[in-house]
């Protein structure tokens, strides 16, 4: 028997490759390494432009940067929404997945209840049994 395929392995085999991308990139920007590493090149590209004597580029208030960051902002809000999308929808099959977890324990704990009350109720027969069979061995 194979293992079975469980809620989350069956999410992502259902994600397209540009979901896959998006969540790659969300989790790329929502990173320490990516904020540290563009603060390293920002501060580079200031200190550049501001020593550069031969050659700016972007002089001060750098222009060009700021529209290099409208542009990085205009392009990362969207795929950042669309990854917190997937995750509301992986957090809903979870909740799913969940929920009809707990249905069928409830079904095998309430077939459990009533065979362990057949039980008793066999257990008690027996017992009422055993003691009209003593009684009726007592009055003879």
């Amino acid at each position: 028997m194979g293992t079975p395929v469980n809620w989350h392995k069956k999410h992502v085999e259902k994600l397209s490759f540009g979901n896959r991308l998006a969540d790659s990139v969300a989790n790329g920007m929502g990173s320490w390494r990516f904020i540290i590493i563009q603060t390293i090149l920002v501060v580079m590209w200031m200190v550049l432009n501001i020593i550069g004597f031969a050659f700016h580029w972007d002089v001060y208030p750098f222009i060009l940067l700021n529209l290099v960051f409208s542009t990085q902002a205009a392009y990362a809000a969207p795929i950042i929404m669309m990854a917190q999308n997937r995750q509301n929808e992986r957090d809903r099959e979870h909740a799913e997945a969940d929920y009809q977890t707990n249905i069928d324990a409830k079904i095998e704990i309430e077939a459990l209840a009533l065979k362990l009350n057949a039980i008793e109720v066999d257990k008690l027969d027996k017992i009422i049994l055993l003691l009209e069979e003593l009684k009726s061995n007592q009055a003879k």
